[in-house]
């Protein structure tokens, strides 16, 4: 028997997608910085962002 092929619902990955607006320019940046790295610029952002998250303090 085959194995069966399991489709999950979109968003139970522990992903939620959303829309933001940023600056032409920032989104420059982020294009340049993911070229240089090889990396999708998803990827680049949710990278930034958990640092970011990660090294904030509140005052």
């Amino acid at each position: 028997m085959a194995d069966k092929l399991i489709i999950k619902k979109r968003g139970s990955d522990g992903y939620k997608t959303f829309s933001i607006r940023i600056k032409e320019e920032t989104v420059e940046r982020i294009d340049e910085m993911a070229s240089k790295t090889e990396r999708s610029r998803n990827e680049l952002i949710g990278t930034l962002l958990e640092y970011a998250l990660e090294n904030s303090i509140i005052q």
